[in-house]
């Protein structure tokens, strides 16, 4: 009755084949003389055949084993949970992103050497179950027969950096997830916690915030915090994106237009777009984990493995790409990302003007940024928390945010694809973040944000010109989205957007160890000479 439910709830046909059978706590050596455990699901009667590989940081109990294990091996795929190295009784020290792709290679070498095993295997999952997918897709040999790439992406360096600004509120969730994720209780839902995690991105330096939110420290957010400068190749082991290009495996992607990796993974589909292999997407109007997106990624990952595994091919039958436009209820299917669209350029003008003619000669727009009160972060693309959209107008009041309306729109605009911004921008201090945010108004003057981006400014890059302005060119992530008629663009631009990104000193120190800031006077210009702006992709059908 439960697997019914189960099937129901994720849309999937009823599996009427007898209850699949369990194995757990198998021994899987690694090279290293360590030991990781792992839990094998096999459909009923099955003697020999492929492998579905799923190695996760997050244990092999509760709704994991529930809707990959049980349920993938109820529609007849064998399955095999394996816990990382250092998680829920696996060996060895758990250091995230470090040993995947050695951990992940001895573990597919021991499973073809399995009876139970024909050779072929798979791989699926999501988020950091993505990564150990990365880390072991490029480099198998023989390959991989698919890879079911959920809410991840080849590199995680610039979702830990985006823009070159430590991703402080997601990196201290994420820590104090894992740090805790083993003790008893830790799955249920506690608010104190959720507080005190909260409360610790505001700890300086920020390096202390694991202690800060629970009690003790997490190797993550020492090695996150004491490696984000950009010359630092202490991640190098982890970025599997030179090698996308050559992967020769056949792919299918789910992520969500409010997911912290979207815009890396929309990089990794086009890169093995362009290299003229097949991989296909689904994105929907969703944040990180959402619950209404699984059941569209085991819809999704079930039908792919079918279809290579089992030679059900009717989930085969679609476009390479099936986006959601939001605001406009509907999927759009694309032969290719992105689809063909009019470059839109929406200029800031003086007094908050935003349009598409170049103003003409203006005063620049200032502000102050000051770290010791950071410009708050409202909704978007977080780990954990307040996602997605949220009513921005309590930021838009600050003295620290630019704001830059268009007028009432006269129909409908789509903008697919990748937007930009270029801002004409003098710091006081060469140390500063520029942070820019697309929004949506309504009639009633309620500013939803879009999308956005950051970037981090550092002395000499990039260079400023005679008069110290320097071209910031801001990449904000990519979206599907209908501006209604009647509505209204807005665009802000300010210093920072804390706690989602670490605050900017102003002093150059290393935000691992800075405490003391300084505020920092911002100059935005906008003028025919250098006209600020953001580019937008409008879809014309």
């Amino acid at each position: 009755m439960l697997n019914r439910i189960v099937d129901r709830l994720l849309g999937l046909p009823a599996a009427e084949d007898p209850a699949p059978t369990a194995v757990k706590g198998l021994r899987v050596p690694m090279h290293d003389g360590a030991h990781l455990l792992a839990d094998r699901y096999a459909p009923s009667g099955l003697t020999t055949g492929p492998v579905v590989l799923i190695r996760t940081p997050y244990g092999r109990t509760g709704p994991l084993a529930k809707l990959f294990g049980e349920t993938f091996a109820r529609h007849g795929l064998q399955t095999v949970l394996q816990s990382t190295r250092g998680t829920f009784g696996s060996e060895g020290e758990f250091r995230p992103f470090h040993t995947e792709r050695e951990d992940g290679i001895a573990t597919a070498e021991w499973l073809r050497a399995q009876p139970w095993c024909d050779g072929r295997i798979a791989m699926a999952g999501a988020s950091y179950l993505g990564h150990t997918q990365w880390a072991v897709g490029p480099y198998l040999d023989p390959p991989l027969e698919a890879m079911c790439l959920g809410i991840t992406a080849s590199e995680f360096v610039s979702t830990f950096y985006p823009g070159g600004v430590l991703a402080a509120d997601n990196m201290v969730s994420w820590s104090a997830m894992i740090g805790k994720q083993e003790e008893r209780f830790a799955a249920l839902p506690n608010p104190l916690q959720t507080r005190r995690t909260r409360n610790a991105m505001a700890y300086l330096p920020i390096a202390g915030a694991d202690v800060a939110a629970i009690g003790k420290p997490v190797r993550f957010l020492q090695d996150v915090t004491e490696h984000a400068d950009p010359d630092d190749d202490f991640w190098q082991m982890s970025d599997h994106s030179a090698e996308v290009a050559k992967l020769d495996v056949p792919v299918s992607m789910v992520t969500g237009w409010y997911d912290l990796f979207i815009r890396a993974q929309m990089r990794d589909f086009r890169t093995l777009q362009d290299a003229g292999r097949s991989p296909r997407i689904t994105v929907g109007p969703w944040s990180h984990g959402e619950p209404a997106s699984f059941r569209v990624l085991i819809q999704d990952q079930l039908g792919f493995l079918r279809a290579h595994l089992a030679d059900d091919r009717t989930q085969l039958q679609r476009s390479p790409v099936r986006i959601f436009l939001q605001q406009a209820s509907a999927w759009l299917d694309f032969d290719q990302w992105p689809p063909a669209s009019e470059p839109t350029h929406a200029h800031l003008r003086p007094v908050g003007g935003l349009g598409e003619t170049v103003p003409g000669e203006a005063l620049p727009t200032p502000f102050t940024y000051d770290p010791a009160d950071p410009t708050p972060a409202v909704g978007g693309p977080l780990l954990m928390g307040k996602t997605k959209q949220r009513d921005n107008s309590e930021v838009e009041a600050r003295d620290d945010v630019l704001v830059f309306t268009g007028e009432p729109l006269v129909h409908d605009v789509d903008v697919i694809g990748d937007v930009s911004a270029t801002v004409f921008v003098r710091t006081e201090l060469a140390d500063a973040d520029v942070y820019v945010r697309l929004c949506d108004v309504d009639p009633g003057g309620i500013s939803r944000n879009v999308t956005d981006g950051i970037l981090r400014l550092r002395p000499g890059a990039p260079e400023a010109d005679a008069d110290g302005v320097v071209r910031a060119e801001v990449e904000l992530d990519p979206t599907a989205y209908r501006f209604r008629r009647g509505h209204r663009l807005r665009v802000q631009v300010a210093g920072g957007a804390f706690p989602r990104f670490a605050r900017n000193h102003g002093t150059g120190e290393r935000v691992s160890s800075a405490v003391r800031g300084t505020p920092n006077r911002f100059e935005v210009f906008h003028d025919a000479t250098r006209p600020s702006r953001v580019t937008l992709p409008v879809f014309t059908r």
